[in-house]
């Protein structure tokens, strides 16, 4: 039973990987597959956000202007990211 479970899961995880963008794939963890979860009980739901919002967010994470409990976790998270990358991860997930 619990072999079956967990090739499951992989196989969601890989179903979903596919149809992320690859920057997206280690947020999935925290903020669900679609960005749909609260990360850690404690974050705004990022599938809710505009797109302007979700970029100010990321760039405020990055510089350390933006956040909260998380400030730190999230700002780790997205040093590598320049503007192309948050724009291709907010293209993806957020409302238009």
């Amino acid at each position: 039973m619990k072999i079956i479970s967990k090739s499951l899961i992989i196989a969601t995880m890989l179903a979903i990987s596919a149809q992320a963008t690859p920057l997206y794939t280690k947020c999935v963890a925290c903020h669900g597959a679609a960005g749909e979860k609260a990360a850690l009980n404690k974050s705004l739901i990022i599938k809710d956000m505009s797109k302007a919002d979700f970029i100010s967010a990321m760039k405020g994470y990055k510089d350390g202007s933006y956040g909260k409990d998380q400030k730190a976790l999230m700002k780790a998270q997205v040093a590598a990211l320049n503007d192309t990358q948050i724009e291709e991860i907010a293209s993806f997930i957020t409302k238009k």
